[in-house]
């Protein structure tokens, strides 16, 4: 059974409407990582409010979220895979934004917990379909650069959040900014529906006809089978792993070592992991896509470079006293840190299939936000409370440098993946 790559109303776009496309899903994206990260810029006064400790704030913005955004995200891609993406797009941000408004009500931590779960649910819905859309628009040669914007909605999340959030919670209060942050993307979803086509799928491969969705078990295998995707998905994990803790307790840091007001922490997050990150995200992309029409070993190659040469900069930030110097240094592994995200979304959209690809991504997000999200904040928390006995309020502070130096282990993988990507991506091609 096949489906012929054929659609005449996609024929009748003009050559502009898959960028407008994507800004849209850029748009989308945004949105999540704004309800998503908001908890790092409010972690503080929260854990204030509820008499929280660091172990309870990194269980509420790590597994509590994590483990039903990366659960989730599988059968919601395997029925991507066979139905309308678009539309499933336009129900998780009604979903998630409901859920971050309904945050702003909550009267306790079990209460805020369960919000925070039903903004993973929905979330949970929306990535996967995503990068399977952005595949089928975009061909293998221009998918790193597509990818890169489309990640690039993660640090704008993060500047509108920090930004926005760290005001807003020093006037108006975390209940509020819950409320404002959460009510955009009931306006999106509605633009989504409205103004998004659902792309016909393999349209952007060379093949005239592709085969059905394969079941969940042949995905898994084809990708545990697979080198190159083995490794992009066991690294881009333990980039997860530093990235998240990093992303949802700097703020914390931030505030205990250095003094700074929410206003203060939001302001230089949002100008360094917000704009700084922005330009190291689309980069890395960019140059994964010219590198690449060399040889297709770059997308692997750009990120282990990326990841292996922040560390020792990231240790010096956390050794650094001073407020100023500790920011400009800060602002190399702050542009290096997203440089994972572009490369590892368009290789692993070029490992597998047309009919696999919702899949594949859920599967890769469910590792790195399993690992990452769920595992990273919490571990943070967890060694800063270990450490505090004997270092205090600087505890946070060693906890994050230690987990800084994982990012070795993950350039690891992606140098190792390297090695066999250009074969393992023609074998995928030649199965389609």
């Amino acid at each position: 059974m096949t489906e012929t790559v054929t659609n005449s109303r996609a024929r009748e776009r003009p050559s502009w409407y898959r960028w407008y496309a994507l800004g849209v899903l850029v748009l989308v994206y945004v949105s999540s990582h704004v309800d998503r990260q908001i908890m790092g810029i409010l972690l503080e006064p929260i854990k204030g409010d509820l008499g929280a400790s660091d172990t309870q704030m990194g269980f509420l913005i790590g597994i509590t979220f994590a483990l039903f955004y990366a659960t989730l995200g599988i059968p919601i891609a395997m029925l991507a895979d066979r139905g309308n993406r678009r539309n499933i797009i336009t129900i998780a941000i009604t979903v998630w934004s409901g859920m971050t408004v309904l945050c702003g009500y909550v009267q306790s931590f079990a209460q805020l917990a369960l919000a925070r779960i039903g903004v993973g649910i929905g979330e949970a819905g929306s990535t996967p379909p995503t990068h399977s859309m952005i595949s089928d628009m975009f061909p293998a040669s221009e998918r790193g650069t597509a990818m890169g914007i489309y990640a690039m909605g993660i640090n704008i999340g993060l500047l509108v959040a920090y930004l926005g959030g760290g005001w807003m919670s020093e006037h108006w209060g975390w209940r509020t900014t819950f409320i404002v942050v959460g009510l955009p993307g009931l306006l999106i979803a509605l633009l989504v529906r409205l103004t998004v086509d659902e792309p016909v799928r393999g349209a952007s491969d060379s093949q005239q006809s592709l085969n059905d969705a394969p079941p969940f078990m042949n995905v898994a295998r084809h990708l545990w089978r697979t080198p190159a995707a083995r490794h992009v998905i066991f690294g881009s994990s333990l980039a997860g792993f530093v990235g998240y803790g990093m992303t949802l307790w700097l703020p914390a840091f931030f505030v205990r070592s250095h003094g700074l007001s929410q206003t203060e922490v939001g302001l230089t997050l949002a100008l360094v992991s917000g704009i700084v990150g922005g330009i190291g995200t689309f980069t890395a992309g960019k140059f994964a896509d010219m590198l690449a029409a060399r040889d297709v070993r770059w997308f692997a190659w750009v990120v282990a470079i990326g990841k292996g040469g922040l560390v020792p900069f990231l240790v010096l930030f956390f050794l650094m006293q001073d407020f100023t110097n500790a920011i400009l240094i800060y602002l190399i592994p702050a542009f290096f840190g997203g440089f994972y995200l572009a490369p590892t979304f368009a290789m692993i959209q070029s490992l597998v299939p047309p009919e696999m690809r919702a899949v594949a991504a859920a599967i890769t997000l469910f590792m790195l936000n399993i690992i990452g999200m769920g595992i990273g904040p919490q571990g943070v928390g967890i060694l800063s409370d270990v450490l505090s006995t004997e270092y205090g309020k600087e505890s946070l502070r060693y906890s994050l440098m230690i987990f800084g130096t994982v990012n070795i282990w993950c350039a690891f993988h992606y140098f190792v993946g390297a090695r066999t990507l250009k074969e393992d991506i023609a074998r995928a091609q030649a199965n389609t």
